[in-house]
């Protein structure tokens, strides 16, 4: 298991943890203001990820010190794990409301309203994290040109994930000042922040799921659809055999090269029993 699960959910997946999503984390003033800022400023992140890229000019032996101390930051603070839907589902069962948002990478980027993240709480009515939304008031999830906060319920959010999953998108969870997770984002390397810091620049600041993809070859007939749909580029095709594969050294364990499979040729398998991944993360 991902040392989240050590630390967070006594050695149980984390994010299945209620306590993680409880009411009594989000009280916390230090938190709340955390929370506040972040969704006040959402240009701050786009700056730090743009400092970020000026980072990798530096000499070799300077981001080797620099990488591992914002990785260690956002671990205290704001962090994203990829979560296959069939997590998110078990996620869903636990909680009393879900709530779906203006996605804040995509408002920052492209400055317009993209729906693809998911606010969590165990209470009903998005609990105190919808309440603290609508204190702050911000124009791109509370405005009149939104479509504001709409509360789901599991069937509604399960199949907004399913059609997210078209779009090629994967599923992630997020802290606000760890261990407290309070959304389901569905993210893109093209769109999000973290995404890019991660993959593009080499600072993880999100991290691979509990679990690794696999190709069966004898269900795969080579069409390499799968690979349209990977945003870690852990799908490769042989031309000598006619079939795809994945690179488990890449691959997150998002699932989502299923979305473009018509065969059912590639299922998830833990990462702990996987040779070559399970200390990957």
């Amino acid at each position: 298991m991902c040392e989240f699960c050590h630390r967070h959910g006594e050695g149980k997946r984390w994010y299945l943890q209620a306590k993680n999503y409880s009411e009594d984390l989000l009280g916390d003033l230090k938190r709340r203001e955390y929370i506040i800022n972040f969704i006040k400023n959402p240009g701050h992140s786009v700056n730090g990820v743009e400092n970020l890229r000026k980072l990798k000019s530096l000499p070799q032996f300077v981001q080797s010190i620099v990488n591992p101390y914002i990785t260690h930051r956002q671990k205290r603070s704001h962090y994203g794990q990829v979560v296959p839907i069939e997590e998110c589902e078990k996620i869903f069962d636990s909680l009393g409301s879900i709530v779906r948002i203006a996605c804040y990478c995509r408002h920052s980027k492209i400055g317009n309203e993209q729906r693809y993240c998911y606010c969590l709480s165990i209470a009903p009515n998005g609990g105190m994290l919808a309440d603290l939304i609508r204190e702050v008031d911000v124009s791109y999830l509370t405005g009149p040109e939104t479509n504001g906060l709409e509360i789901l319920d599991k069937k509604q959010a399960l199949t907004g994930l399913r059609a997210h999953e078209r779009e090629g998108l994967c599923h992630t969870v997020w802290t606000f000042i760890t261990p407290f997770i309070g959304a389901i984002c569905n993210c893109d390397r093209t769109d999000c922040l973290a995404m890019r810091a991660t993959i593009g620049y080499k600072f993880p600041i999100m991290f691979r799921s509990e679990y690794v993809a696999e190709v069966n070859p004898l269900s795969c007939n080579g069409c390499r659809n799968c690979m349209q749909y990977c945003q870690f580029g852990a799908i490769s095709y042989s031309a000598a055999d006619k079939k795809s594969r994945i690179d488990s050294r890449c691959c997150y364990g998002c699932g989502i090269c299923r979305s473009g499979c018509e065969y059912n040729a590639i299922v998830l398998r833990d990462r702990k029993k996987s040779n070559i991944a399970s200390t990957l993360w």
